[in-house]
C-alpha cells in the first residue's frame, strides 16, 4: 500500500523557517521523482520543487522563481524521506502543501498535504 505522510507544517511568523518532511513507504522510493507542490485558496496547485532522478543515485532541483534561494528540497533514500527547507518565509507561503512521487507520467501518488500559514 502506497503513503505518502507529511508532517511540519504550523503557523510561523514572516521571516521565519519550518522544515517539512514527507515519510515514503508502499513502492521503490529511489526510483521516483519527488516533488513538493503547494494550494493556496482560491488558487490552483502549483510546483513548488522538485527532485528529479538523474540515474545513479543523482537527482537534480529545480524550483519555482517564487521560492529559489529560499527553499531547499532534499532527499534520504535509505529513510524513503523528502524534505522542503524553507527560509525567509512569507506571507504567500501561506498554502496547504503535498508532497507527490511520481515515475514517468503515469505513475504517481500524492499525501495528504500539511498546512503552512505565514502570519504574524
Amino acid at each position: 500500500q502506497v503513503q505518502l505522510v507529511e508532517s511540519g507544517g504550523g503557523l510561523v511568523q514572516p521571516g521565519g523557517s519550518l522544515r517539512l518532511s514527507c515519510s515514503a513507504s508502499g513502492f521503490t522510493f529511489s526510483t521516483y521523482a519527488m516533488s513538493w507542490y503547494r494550494q493556496a485558496p482560491g488558487k490552483e496547485r502549483e510546483l513548488v520543487a522538485g527532485d528529479r532522478s538523474g540515474g545513479s543515485n543523482v537527482y537534480y532541483a529545480n524550483y519555482a522563481d517564487s521560492v529559489r534561494g529560499r527553499f531547499t528540497i532534499s532527499r534520504d533514500n535509505a529513510k524513503n524521506m523528502v524534505y522542503l527547507q524553507m527560509n525567509s518565509l512569507k506571507p504567500e507561503d501561506t498554502a496547504v502543501y503535498y508532497c507527490n512521487a511520481q515515475r514517468g507520467p503515469h505513475i504517481g501518488y500524492w499525501g495528504q498535504g500539511t498546512q503552512v500559514t505565514v502570519s504574524s
